[in-house]
């Protein structure tokens, strides 16, 4: 019988540990195709390169890159019978050098690879891990939850954000997104011609461990594993939205 096929993308790097390690878990169970940027693009979101052309390279041995974002990658790989001659039965982003915790899934391209793929109608996962953590493990759990995932999925795409912490039990727990806070704002230097040049963010991070939230799993132990939705829209702030638009109602 033909094994499931697992496309494996993320925002470190086709040549980074994390993603070798994760396709080697994956092989285990899965045929593997690895379509990931040929340079790291942490936080890079969900940007599509839409204004040049993107280049796609054939490493051998089924692993591709291409010269643009962790969405580029998922896209192209999709589309080009060379990277999948057939359909994928899943989509993997990871395994993530750090954690993508709360917020920081908004900014993701670990993220933002796993929802190209869902978007695209597939199962996704994105997995991410403590920096302290066991890569090894990691992976191999991942790669088991990827094929577990398959034996209860009911169809379309379905996005699950999924976080090792360095230690615990490393229980499973469904959860939904916490939040987490970057301190250190904006960084101002001088180039050598006194012209100011910026760099964004700081080096101290905490977050709030709220019942229910990945937060919460990952100071317990625990796997966070967070389902995210492909629609963005804010049902709950409709009622003022609709008082907003009313107050144009007989104008013109």
């Amino acid at each position: 019988m033909t094994r499931p096929l697992a496309l494996l993308s993320n925002d470190d790097g086709y040549r980074s540990l994390g993603i070798l390690a994760m396709a080697a878990a994956l092989r285990e169970v899965f045929d593997v195709v690895v379509c990931a940027p040929d340079s790291e693009q942490s936080a890079s979101s969900h940007s599509l390169s839409l204004n040049r052309p993107l280049r796609l390279t054939d490493h051998g041995q089924a692993v591709f890159s291409v010269d643009g974002t962790p969405a580029d990658s998922v896209y192209v790989a999709l589309h080009e019978p060379r990277v999948t001659p057939r359909r994928p039965s899943i989509i993997v982003s990871g395994m993530n050098h750090g954690l993508n915790l709360g917020q920081d899934i908004f900014y993701s391209g670990t993220v933002a690879a796993a929802r190209e793929g869902a978007l695209h109608g597939f199962p996704a996962l994105a997995v991410s891990a403590h920096l302290d953590a066991d890569f090894a493990e990691a992976t191999r759990d991942a790669a088991q939850l990827a094929s577990r995932l398959l034996e209860v999925h009911q169809g379309g795409g379905l996005l699950l954000n999924v976080n090792y912490p360095a230690q615990g039990s490393w229980a499973k727990r469904a959860c939904i997104s916490g939040r987490r806070h970057y301190s250190g704002g904006l960084v101002t230097r001088q180039d050598p011609r006194g012209r100011p040049y910026y760099w964004i963010g700081g080096e101290g991070v905490s977050h709030e461990g709220e019942r229910g939230t990945d937060t919460e799993a990952f100071d317990g132990g625990e796997v966070g594993v967070t389902p995210l939705s492909l629609n963005l829209s804010a049902g709950s702030d409709i009622p003022e939205v609709v008082r907003l638009c009313s107050l144009f109602e007989g104008e013109g």
